[in-house]
């Protein structure tokens, strides 16, 4: 019996690689994901060049290259095993994420899948990383997925917080979880703290109008999703909940044994970049999920 595709609009996916261990991940699932939705596959990888190390030893960079096309040519045959249509592109050049986001333009990707961490070794997703960057500046969506993590349709985590990209994430979970007859979790995170302590009665009254209003936001944003989820068809269960925004969705999704969280890429604030401390970045980080973040 063939596997259903479990993610919609997946014609055209974009793997992005550094051949290390930490897209592991990334790897097994876009392979998994591309076989199930007949998708075509591209498998890109970009060798950061150092003009001043490659001066002080010649011939590294060519080493590299063939270290890196050997990995490729490695997945490559483990996609073709799938019976995955497949291509594979490398670059060299600075900002690894430029040449990752205009292969993904190029190519009209539909979701580029890629994993959290690079040869870095970063113990912490930070600005100026290819997935940090190549998630705020791609025009598709973008499926982290950490190494060790499988993504999972079972249990399906939506946040929102009623922006227009937070629109657009919810109109792609409510679609994955009615082709896979998931369970969608809608939860919407209110900010436990508002304002610096300034003149404490100006501050005091000032948080609780600046509460109530984002109380009702909450309430509004999740009651829109719950109403279009269940019109669907999907089982949905909508929580209010305050404190951290990035935190309550990660313990939530562990409570809630999520395989997928799906969240949109910048909030109300109207920020068009992904930038360091954003929900997007911070959730990201902290997740042991697999985690979609949604353009419009």
């Amino acid at each position: 019996m063939a596997a259903i595709c479990p993610i919609v609009n997946t014609d055209r996916l974009l793997l992005a690689t550094d051949g290390s261990e930490f897209s592991e991940g990334a790897v097994r699932e876009a392979i998994r994901i591309a076989g199930a939705c007949a998708s075509k596959l591209t498998i890109v990888s970009v060798i950061e060049t150092n003009p001043e190390y490659e001066a002080l030893a010649p011939g590294a960079m060519e080493k590299t290259e063939k270290e890196v096309r050997a990995k490729l040519e490695a997945i490559q045959e483990r996609v073709r095993k799938e019976g995955v249509i497949c291509d594979l592109v490398i670059h060299e050049g600075e900002d690894s994420y430029r040449y990752i986001v205009d292969e993904a333009n190029k190519q009209k990707i539909t979701m580029i899948i890629m994993g959290r961490r690079g040869r870095r070794g970063f113990k912490r997703l930070v600005m100026g990383s290819t997935t940090s960057w190549t998630i705020g500046h791609s025009h598709c969506s973008v499926l982290v997925v950490p190494r060790a993590a499988e993504v999972g349709f079972t249990n399906i985590l939506l946040a929102t917080d009623g922006s227009r990209t937070s629109a657009a994430a919810a109109s792609e979970a409510i679609g994955i979880a009615q082709r896979n007859r998931s369970t969608l979790t809608v939860i919407s995170v209110v900010p436990s703290e508002f304002l610096p302590p300034t003149d404490i009665e100006l501050a005091m009254s000032r948080r609780e109008m600046i509460a109530d209003r984002e109380l009702t936001e909450a309430e509004k944003s999740v009651r829109t999703v719950k109403e279009a989820a269940e019109k669907a068809g999907v089982t949905v269960k909508a929580f209010v909940m305050s404190g951290k925004p990035a935190d309550a969705i990660v313990e939530t999704a562990k409570e809630k044994k999520s395989g997928l969280i799906i969240l949109g890429s910048h909030g109300r604030t109207g920020l068009e970049k992904l930038l360091m401390g954003s929900v997007a970045e911070r959730v990201i980080v902290l997740s042991d999920s697999a985690v979609m973040v949604v353009k419009t």
